[in-house]
């Protein structure tokens, strides 16, 4: 079974590939983890070296943490915060002015649910896309193959388990609309 690196659906997860993606996604966080925001060039250079595209102003605080990194795409004023986790197996797209909160996980892995599946090493990808001006608060898990709309909010703790409409707050576990923002 090829891996595609821009795919989604089933996959071994033990595959010699991606072992190596991820062994390299360790030094690039590594690398990451050993700069601040605050100093300047070497930080977006290092968030440039690991993720897949990069638009201006990015911060990313540690530790950060994630599988490949190349399928993680922001735009412009991204910031994650501490002890951010993003599992990029399938594609990340975040859009302009997106605000993670520390201790959040975004996750495109997981396994399927017929044991005789998860013998066999396989695991399943979905793509996550954030629109623009999102907020996410801190503690957060955001499933496989979610959509979270331009100018929505996450409420920290929330475990976000279907799309996010456009301008919606959502919160809880699982996480629902609260209300219009």
């Amino acid at each position: 079974m090829a891996f595609d690196r821009e795919g989604s659906g089933k996959y071994d997860y033990m595959a010699p590939e991606i072992v190596l993606y991820k062994a390299e996604a360790l030094e690039g966080c590594r690398r990451l983890n050993s700069t601040l925001a605050t100093d300047g060039q070497p930080h977006v250079d290092a968030i440039r070296d690991l993720f897949g595209s990069v638009g201006n102003n990015p911060a990313v605080m540690p530790n950060f943490n994630c599988d490949f990194g190349f399928n993680i795409h922001v735009g412009d004023d991204f910031l994650a915060n501490c002890n951010v986790t993003i599992l990029d197996v399938a594609p990340v797209r975040i859009g302009h002015r997106v605000l993670i909160g520390p201790g959040t996980v975004i996750t495109t892995a997981g396994h399927p649910l017929p044991p005789e599946e998860r013998k066999k090493g396989y695991a399943v990808r979905e793509p996550v896309t954030i629109g623009d001006d999102v907020w996410i608060g801190g503690n957060c898990t955001i499933l496989p193959g979610i959509t979270i709309g331009d100018g929505a909010v996450v409420a920290a703790g929330a475990v976000v388990t279907k799309d996010v409409p456009p301008g919606a707050l959502v919160a809880g576990v699982p996480a629902k609309v609260v209300k219009e923002v």
